[in-house]
């Protein structure tokens, strides 16, 4: 397995949640070679847990630019490279060299059966023949093109008229690196879709995500009140537009219907931006927090306003397991059968502000909703959203 983000604990959220499970339980019945890297903030402590649940760890330190003039050239020699030859920088400045050429010795060297990259930034180390010796896989998480294209439409693209020039440029990338892999995963059937478009011959299943129902267990009680949560890494550019968005546009009428409400934003890696919210009213900042599972039980409603961003959220399936009553967009219920015709009621839709105030009154003002939702979403995740059963189909696409 090839994962250049470190995944461990699993509460740092993002990519790593995904890959850890799926190790894990891949690690019951088959020898795990895991190859990563670290950043300044992984602790001695965290590689010896991680350790512990593979059969072989291998790390390298993520690269680094070096002196700032340094910076500048190396980000200009990636954006070079993106004209030329298609790879983007955020993959660019993940490479490793002596990753490289360690993976290479390993896969020739015959000790491995499978090869799976654990998010798409890690194709760069296939090279096309391994396909010929060991079956290639590879974990999207989300398609960069598909990404960068939703961006340019919902307008929550950091820079429009860059993103504008690059789409032609990620889709050409995404439809080659594809075909360096015998098998394609994807976590909903939006995305299979998305990349069917570049190779109608290539073998894509669809694994969504899970929960671990230990971590994030039923809560007890309903505290009421008028706690409302967002939980998620908030470095990550979809999440930060969301907070953004509700703390500016929904979070203040919701005040002048309910002046004590607070909204709590809990997630590792907040930026000065983000930060800086913690100063309006009613607005907590936690940062990284040793139980999201606890941070949730304390909460009346969790929101997933997303408005970017492809693929089922683990926000909302954490959310879910935990009983707490979710209000979220379509993206941020995206892969989820939440309500419908013949569906029981598992959450409430809201796009537009107007929409919010209108869910989030309802359920403060309505605890056996509350209940109804904390009920039907728990049996979904149960059923249908456990590692277990994700790990399970990974597992068949790896024999």
């Amino acid at each position: 397995m090839v994962s250049s983000t470190f995944p461990y604990p699993p509460t740092r959220g993002g990519t790593q949640v995904r890959t850890f499970n799926l190790l894990k339980y891949l690690s019951q019945n088959h020898s795990i070679t895991l190859v990563t890297q670290c950043e300044s903030d992984v602790t001695n402590s965290e590689i010896e847990g991680l350790r512990d649940c593979v059969d072989n760890l291998v790390v390298f330190e993520r690269p680094s630019d070096g002196q700032t003039s340094a910076v500048i050239l190396k980000k200009i020699q990636r954006l070079g490279t993106f004209f030329f030859t298609g790879t983007p920088p955020s993959v660019l400045n993940r490479y490793s060299i002596e990753m490289q050429a360690w993976i290479d010795n390993f896969v020739k060297s015959g000790k491995c059966d499978v090869i799976t990259c654990e998010h798409s930034v890690n194709e760069i180390y296939i090279r096309p023949y391994f396909q010929t010796q060991v079956k290639t896989i590879v974990n999207i998480h989300s398609s960069v093109y598909g990404t960068c294209l939703d961006q340019l439409a919902t307008g929550t693209s950091e820079n429009q008229f860059r993103d504008k020039i690059n789409l032609p440029l990620l889709r050409h990338y995404e439809r080659i690196y594809c075909s360096k892999f015998s098998h394609i995963v994807v976590t909903t059937v939006e995305d299979k879709q998305q990349l069917q478009q570049f190779r109608q011959s290539s073998q894509i299943a669809v694994i969504p995500n899970g929960v671990d129902l230990v971590t994030f267990p039923n809560r007890p009680t309903d505290p009421g009140g008028h706690r409302i949560i967002f939980i998620g890494a908030m470095d990550n550019l979809a999440n930060i537009d969301a907070v953004y968005f509700f703390s500016n546009e929904v979070l203040p009428e919701i005040q002048n219907l309910y002046p004590d409400t607070t909204f709590d934003i809990v997630g590792s890696r907040p930026e000065p931006a983000i930060l800086s919210l913690g100063q309006k009213p009613g607005i907590n900042v936690t940062g990284r927090v040793p139980s999201m599972g606890e941070y949730l039980h304390k909460s009346t409603i969790c929101v997933v306003p997303m408005r970017t961003g492809f693929g089922i959220k683990n926000k909302t399936l954490e959310a879910m397991a935990a009983g707490i009553p979710v209000v979220g967009s379509d993206r941020g219920l995206e892969g989820l059968a939440v309500d419908g015709i013949n569906t029981p009621l598992r959450a409430l839709r809201a796009n537009q502000p107007t929409e919010y105030v209108a869910a989030i009154s309802q359920l403060f003002e309505q605890p056996e909703l509350r209940y109804q939702l904390s009920t039907h979403a728990r049996q979904l995740v149960e059923t249908q959203f456990t590692w277990e059963i994700a790990g399970q189909r990974y597992e068949e696409i790896c024999l």
